[in-house]
């Protein structure tokens, strides 16, 4: 072998023994994540999954759309019989009944436990806690995208009749819709009657009176709730707001009418509404230059002593069935969005409210609440911790819940189109409701909710 090539093999054998004596950098281990917002919402999920890779090198989290709610629980559910599950799945309030009693979930305090993570659970807000909890209060899932329901209102228009406050009783709101109406608004307040307005005309009506939805605990202690709103102060609620828009101080606004709620507050159209604190960036951005409103807690009956109104949102499941090494980076990745930065990113981003105390408590010290378009949005945390939850304001823990919606929207769109009087079409969503609830009790025979 000549000098040259002897030189070469040399050369390649101590390439080779340096290649061997240095490992190859590890590939991250890869998770995925289903999600079921959309939109603008969708893309800044996308944005916290890439921070939160770019925060470590070990894993990688795949996050997908599935374009709504209901989709991503059904296709959670045929992608697990197909062992082709998510490792994390975002699963709304109302689907928490169905994910608890499927088996199919690896307990999220548990794998915090077991991959080194201490996380104080007390330190999510009770109102948030308890409606994911087992009735011992162990976190099966973690809370994730969390809102309530607030009333909004045009504080120009309100000046013009007087007000400088938002009204905070029913009959309060009577009174002022109607001086509204006299002093020429055409709609003075907005509201819808599809289903998924069920969250804020029967759900949270219910939970800050104090009102059952179902026996039970709202389902709480068993599957053998029914449903029994037709016998509450709800029937009063739906006779008012019925009564309201007969006389046009209400007018219907949904996207099918050609301008939905929040639209039609932020262009002045209307001067009152009720929705999520999700839509306050929505009013912010989208508004009548110059239009002066506020958000308020919802109101209630004069008389009433206030409870602590509902959780909305969602929350992170993690699915059985998956190795090691993606329960790590799925724990890693619930402890980075349990932070209080993350906390800070997520709803200056989106509207969202904070989960825990600590992370609320970070956002008040970073100046977050204390001017436009953010000030107002604490409103929410008053309102889901205005009481310690009771026994009917922890949450609704009724399975098939979304198809009771869809009850509800039926029965209301009866009402208010002179179809059904208001008792008979509460006393109908019962009885129809009910029915869905045998179903669903007949689908998990003998077994209890943790």
């Amino acid at each position: 072998m000549t000098i040259i090539k002897r030189g070469f093999a040399a050369l390649a054998a101590g390439a080779l023994s340096t290649a061997l004596a240095v490992p190859a950098f590890a590939e991250p281990v890869k998770f995925d994540f289903w999600f079921g917002l959309s939109g603008d919402l969708a893309r800044v999920v996308d944005t916290l999954c890439k921070n939160f890779n770019a925060s470590q090198s070990d894993y990688e989290v795949v996050c997908t759309s599935q374009g709504n709610y209901d989709a991503t629980l059904q296709n959670t559910i045929a992608a697990f019989r197909a062992g082709k599950q998510p490792t994390v799945v975002q699963v709304y309030d109302v689907g928490t009944a169905t994910m608890m009693l499927s088996g199919a979930y690896k307990p999220a305090d548990k794998l915090m436990e077991e991959n080194g993570y201490k996380i104080d659970y007390s330190d999510y807000f009770p109102g948030i806690a308890r409606y994911y909890a087992t009735s011992k209060g162990e976190m099966l899932s973690f809370p994730f995208n969390s809102s309530t329901a607030l009333m909004y209102w045009n504080k120009d228009a309100f000046a013009k009749i007087g007000k400088t406050e938002a009204p905070k009783t029913w009959e309060d709101v009577g009174a002022d819709l109607k001086a509204l109406k006299d002093a020429g608004y055409d709609c003075p307040m907005a509201i819808n009657i599809s289903a998924n307005e069920s969250w804020q005309i029967m759900e949270q009506f219910s939970a800050i009176h104090d009102q059952p939805i179902a026996s039970k605990n709202n389902g709480y202690d068993g599957l053998d709730a029914r449903l029994e709103m037709n016998k509450t102060k709800f029937v009063q609620y739906v006779g008012d707001l019925k009564k309201w828009y007969d006389a046009g101080l209400i007018k219907i606004k949904s996207k099918d009418l050609g301008q939905d709620m929040v639209q039609a507050f932020a262009t002045g159209t209307c001067q009152v509404i009720m929705t999520s604190v999700g839509d306050h960036g929505t009013v912010g951005k989208t508004q009548k230059e110059g239009m002066n409103w506020d958000v308020a807690e919802l109101p209630v009956y004069a008389g009433t002593e206030r409870k602590n109104s509902l959780v909305g949102g969602a929350s992170l499941w993690v699915l059985s069935g998956k190795s090691d090494a993606e329960y790590k980076g799925a724990a890693a990745f619930l402890n980075f969005i349990h932070d209080p930065r993350t906390a800070l990113f997520w709803s200056t981003n989106t509207g969202y409210i904070p989960v825990t105390k600590s992370g609320f408590e970070y956002m008040k010290s970073s100046g977050f609440y204390d001017k436009a378009p953010y000030k107002g949005r604490e409103v929410a945390i008053a309102s889901l911790t205005a009481s310690e939850p009771t026994e009917i304001t922890r949450g609704i823990r009724l399975g098939n819940f979304t198809q009771i919606r869809a009850e509800f929207g039926t029965q209301m769109q009866a009402i208010f189109a002179n179809k059904e009087s208001v008792q008979d079409g509460i006393d109908t969503l019962v009885k129809n409701g009910n029915a869905i609830l045998d179903r669903f009790q007949q689908t998990y025979p003998n077994k209890t909710l943790p």
